[in-house]
């Protein structure tokens, strides 16, 4: 948790993509917590959203919520407009909008391809190009790729692919963005306590060990400190990222997966 002496965003203006749940609304919170105004993009749960926009009121902060599905760059076009209308500026974006995909290779569908692409890969470069045409040198932008972009998971293939086309994203947007006096990195969370984890985590085992080790055995023998994240520990690696600490850093892929192998 940022501490009280930890403000080094007031005075900024945050968009969080997928900001109602999960790592989007751990980093939201984050954010406020040290000063940002946010913006709290979500697509479907608009009652968590307002939650938590409540939340980060209570706290003294400024938070809105707006509904956007980044699968529509033209409602990613909307929403960061309305922020840079109701704030005055940008100054950060983070994407945290993504799907979850698992199927072996003779059942994905072409729909399933254009569903993960749209929303993990498109979805995230379209948020970036409407977001840097607002921004000025110093703005910071946190792109989300995932440990399974540089691991072989069975049936993983469509996500992975995904997430390891938004790392490359990243490292060739640095250097035009660069010019700009912009940075531009990802986080590539391992497995975090959120309810995507508990739909799909099982899955990240080999196919015959399902069913016969409890997930926490599973992650207590393939990481190096044997748990999951939790999600405030994420997001912890998207405020570094998104804040002055990190202004020599950009076209990197951060790793926050508690040393997982």
């Amino acid at each position: 948790m940022a501490t009280a002496d930890s403000r080094r965003f007031v005075g900024k203006v945050a968009v969080v993509t997928g900001g109602s749940r999960g790592i989007g609304a751990a980093v939201a919170t984050r954010l406020a917590a040290e000063g940002a105004a946010v913006v709290i993009g979500y697509r479907d749960n608009q009652r968590a959203a307002d939650e938590l926009v409540s939340a980060v009121v209570a706290d003294g902060g400024r938070a809105l919520a707006l509904r956007a599905d980044v699968a529509d760059p033209d409602q990613t076009g909307a929403l960061i407009d309305r922020a840079v209308s109701e704030f005055g500026q940008l100054d950060v974006l983070a994407s945290c909008a993504g799907v979850e995909h698992f199927d072996a290779l003779e059942n994905i569908a072409p729909a399933d391809f254009d569903r993960v692409f749209t929303v993990n890969t498109r979805g995230q470069l379209f948020a970036v190009q409407h977001a840097a045409a607002h921004m000025r040198a110093g703005s910071r932008i946190v792109l989300t790729s995932s440990v399974s972009a540089s691991r072989a998971v069975f049936h993983h293939t469509l996500y992975a692919a995904s997430k390891a086309a938004v790392e490359s994203m990243v490292l060739n947007l640095s250097a035009e963005l660069g010019r700009r006096g912009i940075t531009i990195n990802a986080i590539a969370p391992g497995g975090t306590a959120t309810d995507m984890a508990a739909e799909h985590g099982a899955r990240y085992q080999h196919p015959q060990l399902r069913g016969t080790m409890p997930m926490e055995q599973w992650l207590s023998v393939h990481g190096a400190l044997g748990r999951l994240a939790r999600p405030e520990e994420v997001a912890a690696g998207y405020a570094f990222l998104a804040s002055d600490d990190a202004a020599y850093m950009t076209g990197r892929t951060l790793p926050v997966d508690g040393g997982f192998f």
